[in-house]
């Protein structure tokens, strides 16, 4: 059945629309502080439900085929952002099992040891005991912490109100947040230099996903060219190949990146980047702001039908 209403909605050619999944992580085990994050076992289902019924390309294969309207039938593309060491243990073995590209797109500076931000803000909301964590004297408030749904809830709410900071007090605020939680952290998230390498070998596309993540409309013009070259040639020197798609840090199109942003990676010779605005990228899209998804519901028939709705979607967002 969706096999036929996604072969009615993308068939092949210039009516063809490419779907593009967002993944960050794939865990062990479930972990209920990231209830949107799918473990192996839960990946390799997804996984092969979507081989069954869609024509899973490399994203650079993909952007070719769009730009010469030759798109299959019910085209899709795989990619992860941010470079978790899980993409590696736990997302790559699912992927070459299957046979599937996929597209990791890396933030160098988390590389070899290093913690995002937001990581940061969960363990120490999940280490914290007590009813509350007090964060007043940060201007970040009071936060019950009684049961899950409470430190979902500070979860939300502290990761709004530092996202947007400068990069050097996002980190400061973060670190702040596990000083007052009394929180050890780990330095084993993300992937090693030899980890990406790996990924490139075994056949998966590596895509620039900039240095510190920062919000690319937070920072000045030089700091975000800096941010995007510097994470390339870094990935570069590590998969010894270049490195062409581009990925913007949260991206979501007016708020995250502008068009300025959009015309400084087509300058620097990217041949496509990923938002995440909604969406699907048909006739006409632009290949420097290709919508994607996140994929997060956990039953098969919601997650079938959300894509259908996505694919009868028209038209694509501009920053």
């Amino acid at each position: 059945m969706y096999k036929l209403a996604y072969r009615a909605l993308a068939p092949e050619g210039q009516r063809s629309r490419l779907t593009v999944l967002i993944y960050h992580r794939v865990l062990p085990a479930h972990d209920p502080l990231r209830p949107s994050e799918p473990t192996e076992a839960e990946f390799e289902r997804r996984m092969r439900w979507v081989k069954s019924h869609f024509n899973v390309l490399p994203l650079r294969d993909a952007v070719r085929a769009l730009q010469a309207n030759r798109l299959p039938e019910r085209p899709l593309a795989i990619t992860f952002d941010d470079g978790y060491a899980d993409n590696h243990d736990h997302a790559l073995p699912v992927l070459r099992r299957l046979g599937l590209p996929a597209t990791f797109f890396v933030a160098t500076g988390y590389l070899d040891g290093g913690r995002m931000f937001n990581d940061t803000v969960i363990e120490s909301v999940r280490q914290t005991s007590g009813p509350t964590l007090d964060l007043r004297d940060v201007a970040l408030g009071n936060h019950r912490i009684e049961s899950v749904g409470d430190r979902l809830a500070a979860v939300a709410e502290i990761l709004d109100k530092i996202k947007y900071l400068p990069l050097m007090r996002r980190d400061e605020v973060a670190d702040a947040v596990a000083q007052h939680a009394g929180a050890r952290m780990s330095d084993d998230l993300m992937m090693t230099s030899a980890q990406v390498a790996a990924l490139h070998r075994a056949g998966m596309e590596i895509g620039g996903h900039t240095v510190g993540h920062p919000i690319l409309t937070e920072v000045d013009f030089a700091t975000a060219r800096d941010e995007i070259v510097v994470g390339r040639t870094k990935l570069e020197s590590i998969t010894g190949s270049p490195v062409d798609l581009f990925a913007y840090p949260n991206g979501r199109p007016g708020r995250d990146y502008s068009s300025e942003h959009v015309a400084l990676v087509k300058s620097l010779g990217f041949r496509a980047a990923v938002s995440t605005q909604w969406g699907t990228a048909g006739y006409g899209a632009d290949v420097f702001q290709i919508p994607r998804f996140t994929p997060w519901d956990s039953q098969q028939w919601k997650f079938g039908l959300r894509i259908a709705w996505t694919l009868a979607r028209s038209g694509y967002a501009h920053a």
